[in-house]
């Protein structure tokens, strides 16, 4: 039940593809699946190997009840046919389709030798040894027919038991037929599963040969031979100076990859030494305006200096309230060292006049300034 909700899951996202690339466009993206191991370890058997079936008369089961479900004992058998060349995941799409189209199925793929495909449809690139195995190593495939047949006969489903046919709806002409799968329509034996738009085997044919050159350089590259690639001489020649012109360009364009990341490396940092620089030079000016300018530290500085320069360079006024010259004190007396201090009042003025007399600070500085007058005389 876990695989089969898994499998409902997946095929419930919307997927649609874009020209030959196979890209897948946004559609509605479900939540992640449980985690489950299948257990497949073996390829799907050739059916001429296998045991004979079992000896109960062929008896188809009707639509009903195919989708309804039948006993584990008896699958629901589903033919799939087709070449299967160059196997893509278009083939594994059809045949995941093919085996879920009823809840238990056996599926069975018949895969067309190169004889017949070679006669109706054209040459392969893989040979029919290649296409089977390509084929027994699908998943969802059970058993795998080899040589099939190109329209299916009454005698061939009966053998194999086969209950539905799968295949796209779209008519299939060929051999001589609008729709080799007519009369599986008209028995109410065809079963349609969808084409996985985008991705063809022929789709991928064109790519190569659109981009011939490139793939036989890319070969050549490698280690095959110009005569393995059917490839001439000359041309052999050109592909391996297209190669030497091709290193050249791409030596080119790393160069100027290179070139350009370290142009952008270079702007990159000289941005950031110029914001630097900017930085800087902004507070490099701003320091400089506080000490330098109008209002700046240095005047405030040469102000101080320059009052206390002032102040100690002019005197000192006297106070206010000192007295005056004539409210000073008498000055101290000094006598002559020939005087003694016990000597005597003088006498009277005497004009022999005696040698010793008093002399005061104030006489004294009357004296000099009498000097000075004469002296300016």
């Amino acid at each position: 039940m876990a695989a089969q909700s898994s499998n409902e899951l997946v095929m419930s996202r919307k997927r649609k593809r874009d020209g030959s690339n196979g890209e897948t466009e946004e559609g509605e993206r479900l939540g992640k699946i449980p985690r489950c191991t299948v257990g497949l370890k073996n390829p799907a058997p050739f059916a001429d190997e296998l045991e004979p079936a079992d000896k109960k008369p062929y008896q188809r089961v009707t639509m009903e009840e195919a989708k309804k479900g039948t006993p584990l004992s008896r699958p629901v058998r589903v033919y799939a046919d087709g070449i299967f060349d160059v196997f893509h995941s278009g083939h594994a799409r059809a045949l995941m389709q093919a085996k879920r189209l009823f809840p238990n199925s056996h599926l069975i793929v018949g895969v067309c030798s190169d004889e017949l495909t070679h006669k109706y449809k054209g040459f392969t690139v893989m040979n029919e040894d290649e296409r089977y195995d390509a084929i027994r190593h699908c998943r969802y495939v059970d058993e795998v027919v080899r040589n099939a047949p190109w329209t299916l006969t009454p005698e061939f489903l009966a053998k194999h038991r086969i209950d539905f046919v799968a295949h796209d709806d779209i008519p299939y002409s060929s051999a001589g037929s609008d729709d080799v799968y007519k009369h599986i329509k008209e028995a109410g034996m065809f079963a349609p599963t969808q084409r996985t738009e985008g991705i063809s085997t022929s789709d991928i044919i064109t790519r190569i040969v659109r981009d011939y050159d490139v793939y036989v350089r890319r070969n050549l590259q490698r280690g095959y031979t110009a005569k393995e690639l059917n490839v001439s001489f000359i041309n052999e020649k050109k592909y391996h100076l297209q190669e030497r012109v091709d290193k050249v360009k791409r030596k080119v364009r790393d160069v100027e990859e290179k070139s350009k990341e370290f142009v952008q490396k270079v702007e990159e940092k000289s941005i950031d030494l110029i914001q630097k620089w900017e930085e800087k030079s902004r507070e490099f000016i701003g320091n400089f305006l506080q000490m330098f300018g109008p209002e700046g530290a240095l005047k405030h500085m040469l102000k101080e200096g320059k009052g206390r320069m002032l102040q100690a360079i002019s005197p000192r006024q006297s106070p206010n309230s000192s007295p005056s010259r004539d409210e000073r004190s008498p000055s101290p007396t000094f006598r002559l060292p020939f005087f003694s201090k016990t000597s005597p009042p003088p006498s009277p003025p005497h004009p022999s006049g005696a040698r010793g007399y008093l002399i005061s600070e104030d006489d004294d500085e009357d004296d000099e300034e009498e000097e000075e007058e004469e002296d300016d005389n």
